[in-house]
């Protein structure tokens, strides 16, 4: 009970801990959420440092700031952090990575599996892909791969069929 009555008695060292432990949640999401809520509690701990018996004032602030910062400065940095040259997401990094059909893939649509999950897929270039046989994704557009045929295998049994659909 010695921390509570620490706390109660040092309202700034309870809004800092809150900053503190909403930063290093950040570290978790790496979205800028937690961190603008850290921003709006340090502003309370600022608040409280300055004016150390008024709690609805440190409230407003840490709220206020919270809520700017949230609004404000949040889409910026993450507009300024998917802007980045280097920045690849989640879905992006499937681009150049091979996949294996488990259906037949045409330009109208298909099947394929890749990093061991099943996606819609259409092949970029007219023909086919047989079931079986490799891929590599060339781009994401929703939850849709498009695909066109592997070269690295084309010595192999997995070289895919580049025949018009329909036969010859």
């Amino acid at each position: 009970m010695e921390i509570f009555d620490y706390l109660r008695g040092h309202p700034w060292s309870a809004w800092m801990s809150l900053a503190l432990v909403l930063g290093a949640a950040e570290m978790l999401t790496l979205d800028f959420t937690l961190l603008m809520l850290a921003g709006g509690a340090a502003a309370g701990g600022v608040t409280a440092l300055i004016f150390p018996g008024m709690v609805m004032l440190q409230i407003i602030v840490a709220l206020v700031s919270a809520v700017l910062l949230l609004f404000v400065l949040r889409p910026t940095l993450l507009a300024k952090v998917r802007n980045a040259p280097s920045y690849r997401g989640s879905f992006e990094t499937l681009v150049g990575s091979e996949g294996v059909a488990t259906a037949e893939i045409t330009q109208d649509g298909g099947e394929v599996k890749v990093d061991g999950l099943t996606w819609n897929a259409q092949l970029v270039m007219p023909g086919r892909v047989l079931v079986g046989q490799k891929v590599e994704v060339q781009e994401v557009d929703g939850t849709t791969l498009k695909v066109y045929p592997s070269m690295r295998s084309a010595e192999g049994p997995g070289f895919p069929s580049l025949e018009p659909p329909g036969g010859r």
